[in-house]
């Protein structure tokens, strides 16, 4: 028997007698031949499910198990275990098929989840009101962009820290380009892998928008984000900050906390395994007096006629809900699934558990980062760092441990000319002390190695 075939003859037979057609041919006879003829689809013959969990089992034997790749990239995505509750939560019919939430009175679950996870993204990001409807990290950090634009209309420069991920960097540009009132400088980072507060300063002057820091940076270094804000709120302009690994903001200050106006974040890491090309969900938060600046849609609660709890959209600026000329964006999804996601993992965890899984993820990089010091692989920059680092080695050595099955982060050299000899490595609670060992040991020079044999 050929699996899943999701009709039988006798439910065809029924819903053509329904609406008045004798055959499928004559459902789609108004569709020219011409073209009916190039639609046919080359499809292999039907599986039985036998047959089919014998074909995924051959093709799973073709991956690399066990003694498999040692892989300690981060960049932007970042590989953390999450709860099997996560996905179970996922999967029940009424969160996996659910919509936008435009009726409030069948849709309190999916409501009342995106009003969690904008009050997770509120008190990670440290401040007042968050929104729920980015994408990732990246375009919520363009969005940020677009939102300071609308508060402070009168200035046209922003500064992107060059330490902020390139992607990021790039996104905010494409943003941008078709707004001919809209310039981007960028401020170079400094010898300890932070933003060049110096340069910033010296440069920053009354047609300053904003300055977009990375928090932690692409370099994987915890920005000053305080002495940033006091830069830009001396001449006027608004201090935005991305985060692409959010685990760090359980230990660091938040950035509202040390002065920015706007936060934004990439969610992946909280419930949302690594996957080759997302998804990703973006967090944003801005400060209570900017809120019809923000984009997307906030969930917020309400009591109905009878004063029980509820929950409604209370703010839906996209272009969708209002006039297009007043719209403050055109996004148009809210990724309630992946909101979910974060939801489920944030509330699993807990204040106390996010916090020990960052202290974990926080010994755990810099343990490894202080047996390659001691092994001859030294750190690039000095700067505090949360799970990523970045490590002087020649990219010739990082190709060889690939082709040893051992993936040494990132060579950055990719985005950044100048750091030919940097990689940039991340550890998480997902490596094994076999794994690091790997690691240090494909890094250690040849010299040392003989040294210590």
């Amino acid at each position: 028997m050929s699996g899943y075939a999701p009709h039988t003859e006798g439910d065809i037979t029924a819903m053509l007698a329904a609406i008045g057609a004798s055959s499928i041919d004559e459902l789609f006879a108004h569709v020219p031949a011409s073209l009916r003829a190039r639609a046919a689809i080359d499809l292999p013959p039907g599986l039985t499910e036998p047959e089919l969990r014998a074909r995924f089992e051959a093709l799973a034997a073709c991956n690399a198990v066990g003694a498999g790749p040692a892989v300690f990239l981060g960049a932007g995505a970042y590989p953390h275990w999450v709860p099997t509750a996560v996905d179970q939560l996922l999967l029940r019919s009424e969160f996996l098929t659910a919509y936008t939430p435009y009726q409030p009175e069948v849709s309190q679950g999916t409501l009342q989840a995106t009003f969690e996870f904008q009050t997770f993204a509120a008190l990670l990001l440290g401040l007042e009101v968050a929104n729920a409807s980015m994408y990732d990290g990246a375009s919520a950090a363009a969005e940020a962009v677009l939102m300071a634009r609308r508060v402070l209309p009168g200035r046209r420069t922003v500064w992107l820290s060059r330490a902020l991920h390139p992607h990021y960097r790039e996104v905010i540009r494409t943003y941008v380009r078709g707004l001919g009132d809209v310039a981007v400088r960028e401020v170079p980072f400094a010898a300890d892998g932070r933003t060049d507060l110096d340069v910033l300063g010296a440069d920053l002057g009354p047609d300053a928008l904003a300055v977009v820091l990375g928090q932690p940076n692409v370099l994987g270094v915890v920005e000053d984000v305080a002495a940033a804000a006091r830069l830009a709120r001396a001449v006027g302009a608004l201090t935005i900050t991305a985060t692409a690994e959010p685990l760090a903001l359980a230990l660091i200050r938040p950035p509202g906390a040390c002065g920015a106006d706007i936060a934004v974040a990439e969610g992946q890491s909280f419930g949302l395994p690594v996957a080759y090309g997302g998804p990703g969900v973006g967090l944003f938060a801005a400060r209570e007096r900017d809120v019809r600046s923000m984009p997307g849609r906030i969930v917020g609660e309400t009591v109905d006629a009878r004063g029980r709890r509820g929950f409604v959209l209370t703010l839906a600026t996209r272009e969708q809900h209002i006039r297009r000329e007043r719209a403050t964006s055109n996004i148009c999804t809210n990724q309630g699934l992946c909101a979910l996601a974060v939801t489920a993992y944030l509330s699993l965890l807990g204040r106390r558990g996010l916090r020990a899984l960052a202290a974990t993820n926080y010994r755990a990089a810099h343990a490894v980062a202080a047996r390659l010091e001691a092994a001859g692989v030294p750190r690039r920059f000095a700067g505090p760092f949360f799970n990523e680092f970045v490590v002087r080695a020649p990219v010739a050595r990082w190709e060889t441990l690939v082709r040893d099955g051992v993936v040494a982060g990132v060579p950055l050299s990719r985005w950044y000319p100048e750091l030919d000899d940097a990689l940039l490595l991340c550890v998480t609670e997902t490596h094994g002390s076999h794994e690091v060992d790997r690691l240090v040991r494909g890094l250690t020079p040849a010299a040392a190695r003989a040294a210590s044999g």
